[in-house]
C-alpha cells in the first residue's frame, strides 16, 4: 500500500511513522463517530495585560515550528496501518474577535455559544495543523483566549509545556531576540521506544491479570433503555472537598505511603462494587505513559497517556487498608507494561469480543503545572484556564489536587440523569473522607450515603406513622383503595397512565392467567422487565394470583440471573420481548408480557378470591 500525497506535500515531509496505542483509539473512535465531538479538546484561559497580537501568533507559529507534534496531520486510507506525517512547515493564524461593546453576560454567552460552534466544526484529520487559535478582546486589556486542538496531538501534561514555551517565545519576539530549537526532543523518540518493547512479556501479564474476569460491571444507576434519549450531549458537574478534608485525606496517604491516585482507584472501584452488588471489577485509569528511561522525556510534547484496566476484587471481610495496598502494587506492576494497547488488552481477556472491557475511567490530573511562569510574564499573564473535552466512554471520572480536591464527572446524558451524577459525586466524597478517617474498617462498615441522605432515610422518610391492618396485604390495601377512588390516576409513566380502576383490571386479569398456569401460594414468579406500566400490573398481578414475586434485573449479567432464577426455583417468568436476549437458558414458563396483553386481557377482571392454606 502507497501513502497518496501531493508533490507539493511530499517535499515538505519531514516524517513518517506509525501511531501509539492511544493514537489509534482515539483515531478510530474519531473516525468511527465524527460528529460526536469525541477527543475534540478545547482549552480556554483569560490574558490580561498589555498583549501585541502581532507577537503573540508569532510566537505560536515558533511553538509550532519546535514541536513536530503540532506539524502533524494523520493517513490511514489505502494503508495497512495509519501513519502520523510530520511536515516541516504548518503555517498557523490567531483568529480575533472583538466583543468590547458585549456586556459581560453577554459576553458569556456568546463565548458558550462560540465553543460550541467550533466543537460541531470538528477537525479533518489528513491536514495539520490540527487545530484553531481564537483570540477575543474583552475590554482593553483583557481577552479571552480560546485553543482548539484534537487530542491525537498532546495529552494534558504537555499543555504547560507548550504555554511556557509560548511565553518565552513571546518575550524573546518582543526583546528582539531568538531562542535556540536546540535540546527539543521529538515525539518520534517515544514510538522509537514504544517498538522496542517486549510484547509478549506484556500479553502474558495482563492475560494473568484479567483472567477469570467475564463480564463488564454494570453502572446500574443509568437510564433504562426505554428512556434513554439522543442527542443530549454530555454533561458535566464538579464537587470539592473542604480545605481540612482535603488536608485529612493528603495526611492519610503520606502517613500510609499510598498516593492520591491510589486512594481515589480504590474509593472509585469500591463504589462501583456497592452500585453493581459485584466483588469483581473493573474499570479504566489514564496513566501518563512517560517512560522515566527515555531521556527528556518529561519536557517532550505529544500524547503518551494511555488508558488501562484496573481491577479490584473485593472481600468483605478484607480490611481498607490491605485493599489499597494490594492496589497499590498491583499498579506499579502495570506501570511496567503501560504501553499496552487497550484494544490488545481487551482482547486477551474473557470478555467476549465486541463488548467494551469497561464503561467507565478514572482520571488523576498531576501535571507539572509552573504558574509563576504563567503569570509572571513582563507584559500578561494567563488565569482562569478552562479544559473542555468529551472521552468516548459513559462516564468518566476526573480528579485534581489542590488546596481543595476537585471532584469531577463527565457523563454521556442520553445515559444518565443530572440528579444521579449529583448523587454519585456524594457517595464518592463520603467513601473517600470514611476510608482516610478509619482505613482499619472492613469493607462491609464503609458509609455511603451522604449527612442528607441519612436524614431523609432516619427522619424524614420513616416520618411516616400509620396504623395498617396487619391481616391484609398490600393488594388488599390497594382493592380498597380501589373502591374508595376508582377514577383517580394511580400510576404515570413518559405519556402514558392508568386510574386505580384500570390498574386493577389488568392487575386481576393476569392474576386469573398466572392462576391457570399454577401460581398460588407459597409460588415464586419472576418478573424482569424495563420500568414501565407492565411492572406495576405484574407486580400486582402476581401477588393477587396468591405468588411472591422474585424481582429481576435486566441489567444483571446473565450468569447472576441464571443463579437467582436456579435459586428461587422460579417456575414462570414474566418479561418482555425485547429483553429476551439478556436472559439465561433456563427451564421456566416464559411470558413475554407485551405479546399476550391480548390474550390475558379475555380473563376476568374481578378480583381473585383469596384461598387460605
Amino acid at each position: 500500500m502507497k501513502l497518496e500525497l501531493s508533490k507539493t506535500n511530499r517535499q515538505n515531509i519531514e516524517d513518517i511513522y506509525p501511531l501509539s496505542p492511544m493514537q489509534e483509539g482515539m483515531l478510530f473512535e474519531s473516525l468511527y463517530a465524527p460528529d460526536s465531538g469525541v477527543y475534540f479538546e478545547q482549552i480556554t484561559c483569560i490574558l490580561m495585560g498589555n498583549l501585541d497580537v502581532k507577537t503573540f501568533e508569532q510566537a505560536w507559529q515558533q511553538v509550532v515550528s519546535r514541536h513536530p507534534v503540532f506539524r502533524t496531520a494523520f493517513q490511514w486510507e489505502s494503508l495497512r496501518q495509519p501513519v502520523q506525517v510530520v511536515y516541516r512547515q504548518v503555517e498557523v493564524t490567531v483568529d480575533t474577535y472583538d466583543w468590547r461593546e458585549l456586556s459581560a453576560q453577554e459576553q458569556q454567552q456568546q463565548l458558550e455559544t462560540f465553543l460550541d460552534s467550533e466543537r460541531k466544526q470538528g477537525f479533518q484529520l489528513s491536514l495539520a495543523p490540527l487545530m484553531r487559535l481564537h483570540l477575543i478582546q474583552l475590554d482593553s486589556n483583557t481577552y479571552q483566549f480560546v485553543w482548539c486542538h484534537h487530542h491525537l496531538l498532546l495529552d494534558g501534561w504537555s499543555s504547560p509545556l507548550v504555554f511556557k514555551d509560548l511565553l518565552e517565545f513571546y518575550q524573546a519576539i518582543s526583546q528582539g531576540k531568538s531562542l535556540s530549537n536546540i535540546g527539543t526532543v521529538s515525539y518520534r523518540n517515544y514510538i522509537a521506544w514504544l517498538q522496542q518493547q517486549d510484547r509478549d512479556l506484556a500479553q502474558k501479564f495482563w492475560r494473568q491479570k484479567l483472567q477469570g474476569f467475564t463480564t463488564p460491571t454494570p453502572l446500574t444507576v443509568d437510564k433504562p433503555l426505554l428512556m434513554r434519549e439522543k442527542h443530549l450531549g454530555y454533561g458535566e458537574q464538579q464537587i470539592n472537598l473542604t480545605v481540612p478534608a482535603t488536608a485529612a485525606v493528603v495526611s492519610f496517604v503520606r502517613q500510609h505511603q499510598l498516593t492520591m491516585s491510589n486512594l481515589v482507584q480504590a474509593t472509585w472501584g469500591l463504589l462501583l462494587s456497592r452500585y453493581s452488588q459485584e466483588t469483581d471489577v473493573v474499570f479504566g485509569a489514564t496513566v501518563s505513559g512517560r517512560p522515566p528511561e527515555l531521556v527528556g522525556v518529561e519536557s517532550m510534547v505529544g500524547l503518551f497517556i494511555n488508558t488501562l484496566p484496573v481491577r479490584v476484587q473485593i472481600s468483605e471481610k478484607t480490611q481498607l487498608l490491605d485493599l489499597l495496598k494490594d492496589l497499590q502494587a498491583q499498579q506499579l506492576d502495570s506501570e511496567q507494561f503501560s504501553y499496552s494497547s487497550l484494544a490488545e488488552i481487551q482482547g486477551l481477556s474473557d470478555v467476549p469480543r465486541g463488548t467494551s472491557l469497561f464503561e467507565s475511567i478514572v482520571v488523576f490530573e498531576n501535571y507539572p503545572v509552573d504558574t509563576a511562569v504563567l503569570q509572571g510574564n513582563s507584559d500578561f499573564s494567563l488565569s482562569n484556564f478552562r479544559w473542555i473535552e468529551q472521552t468516548n466512554y459513559p462516564l468518566g471520572v476526573v480528579v485534581a489536587l489542590g488546596e481543595q480536591l476537585s471532584l469531577k464527572v463527565m457523563y454521556d446524558a442520553n445515559r444518565f440523569e443530572n440528579g444521579t451524577i449529583s448523587r454519585m459525586l456524594g457517595h464518592f466524597v463520603t467513601m473517600l473522607e470514611a476510608i482516610a478517617a478509619n482505613p482499619v474498617q472492613r469493607i462491609d462498615q464503609l458509609p455511603i450515603l451522604t449527612a442528607s441522605e441519612q436524614q431523609q432515610l432516619l427522619v424524614d422518610w420513616n416520618d411516616t406513622g400509620v396504623d395498617y391492618p396487619i391481616d391484609k396485604c398490600i393488594h388488599q390495601l390497594f382493592e380498597e383503595h380501589v373502591e374508595l377512588t376508582p377514577d383517580a390516576v394511580a400510576v404515570v409513566f413518559e405519556n402514558q397512565q392508568l386510574t386505580y380502576h384500570e390498574l386493577n383490571c389488568r392487575a386481576n386479569s393476569l392474576a386469573h392467567y398466572l392462576k391457570s398456569l399454577g401460581v398460588k401460594a407459597n409460588v415464586l414468579v419472576g418478573i424482569c422487565v424495563e420500568r414501565s406500566l407492565e411492572m406495576l400490573v405484574g407486580l400486582l398481578g402476581i401477588l393477587k394470583a396468591g405468588g411472591a414475586y422474585v424481582p429481576l434485573d435486566p441489567e444483571y449479567p446473565k450468569d447472576r440471573l441464571k443463579f437467582m432464577l436456579k435459586d428461587a426455583q422460579v417456575s414462570v417468568l414474566l418479561t418482555q420481548q425485547q429483553l429476551l436476549d439478556r436472559l439465561p437458558e433456563y427451564q421456566a414458563k416464559l411470558i413475554c408480557l407485551d405479546e399476550v396483553w391480548s390474550e390475558i386481557l379475555q380473563n376476568k377482571q374481578n378480583n381473585p378470591i383469596e384461598v387460605v392454606t
